[in-house]
């Protein structure tokens, strides 16, 4: 059994405990036997299961006047990756790809989205990444002209998570406004839209839903435009600092269910007449594996809950728990699968399944290296703003 004891530390509140005990038992009931055979139907039941057992209510606020409540994001991603990361998928994205109408949408646009997306009823995905910008999202160039009552959008998005299956995309474009980061704006495209197809969809390691995604004389009505144009920098921004902690927090449930097979194996194979568990070079990896763990957990969790707090921005904060998440759980897994020897390489194995979904995990949502510029340019500023105070 994974260890619980890290609901005991002050970040959490009851509710965070009592909410976390029951989407573990509602995954141990329902994620034995997720089918990856085809993803596109298995992400569409995951999202209406997740809807209507009530999940999806935590990655939108109800009401305009609400938060999101970033330790149970991040409990509800830990949880899920622990025993699905399909599932973790399914629900992160409804997250993302409503996270700009949550935090920066009108009235209207929230009055007609997030009732859906948080029921599991409208799939939704966050429509960024670029051939040539990924993590350089000042360098994007899908354009979209204003044009009477209406923008027309024409470009192309790329590594889109739900592509293909999304009812609605958040869509960030260059409106002109200022050069480089401060002319980009966002704008909600239906997935219905006849000026959005779907030029390819792509094929990775830990099979998910993703797509390029083309878009040809678009046109989507002023009403779409999220926020003010020239705040879709803005608008990207504070929502991958967000979730981008949830990224760390996925990373940990991985690396919790591998310890966990680890451990078990370590007990139940046998080695020159001894349990695995017995050999002191075992013993390491496991220490230095719980070790990664708990020192991934509680910067994931300061940094959930510096933003519940009421931080305005956690950049430097989330950046160093996606990093350090990601990293240490890659090195958890890859010392499960060593462990398990031939059976950690087997497909389909628990372990082996692990270190395909993982690896992921440290380019998206801003790439390790990107992460570190993060960190340091923040302590830089940090320190210069003390150089003054």
């Amino acid at each position: 059994m994974p260890d619980k004891s890290f609901l005991t530390w002050p970040f959490f509140a009851d509710t965070h405990r009592d909410y976390a005990g029951k989407i573990d038992a509602w995954a141990q009931a329902n994620l034995q036997h997720v089918d990856h055979h085809d993803v596109d139907a298995a992400c569409r039941k995951l999202v209406k299961a997740l809807g209507q057992c009530g999940f999806l209510t935590h990655t939108a606020p109800a009401t305009e006047k609400d938060k999101l409540d970033v330790r149970t994001l991040a409990l509800s991603r830990e949880t899920l990756a622990r025993h699905s990361g399909l599932a973790d998928f399914a629900f992160a994205m409804q997250g993302l790809g409503a996270g700009p109408i949550s935090l920066f949408g009108s009235a209207d646009q929230r009055a007609a989205w997030l009732p859906k997306t948080r029921a599991g009823e409208a799939i939704a995905a966050f429509a960024l990444s670029e051939a040539a910008s990924g993590s350089d999202v000042a360098n994007i160039t899908t354009s979209a002209r204003r044009d009477g009552d209406h923008y027309v959008i024409d470009g192309e998005k790329t590594w889109i998570s739900n592509g293909g299956i999304a009812d609605l995309y958040v869509v960030f474009a260059r409106t002109g406004e200022a050069p480089g980061a401060k002319g980009l704006s966002a704008f909600i495209v239906e997935g219905s839209n006849p000026g959005l197809s779907i030029a390819e969809r792509l094929e990775v390691i830990a099979p998910h839903p993703l797509a390029r995604l083309a878009f040809k004389n678009c046109r989507v009505p002023a009403s779409a435009l999220v926020g003010k144009p020239g705040d879709g920098f803005k608008i990207a921004m504070a929502t991958l600092d967000v979730f981008r902690t949830t990224v760390g927090a996925a990373a940990l449930g991985f690396a919790r269910r591998a310890l966990d097979e680890t451990v078990s194996r370590a007990g139940s194979r046998h080695l020159f007449g001894a349990p695995l568990g017995e050999l002191q070079m075992v013993q390491g990896h496991i220490a230095d594996m719980a070790l990664d763990i708990d020192a991934a957990a509680l910067l994931i969790y300061r940094a959930a809950w510096t933003k519940d707090m009421g931080a305005a921005r956690v950049s430097r904060e989330a950046a160093m728990a996606k990093l350090y998440a990601t990293e240490s759980a890659q090195r958890v897994i890859d010392a499960a699968v060593q462990i398990h020897g031939g059976d950690g390489v087997r497909s389909g194995h628990p372990v082996e399944t692990l270190y395909r979904e993982i690896r992921a995990l440290r380019i998206y949502e801003g790439a390790s290296d990107v992460q570190k510029i993060i960190i340091s340019r923040a302590v830089t500023s940090m320190a210069e703003s003390a150089k003054h105070a």
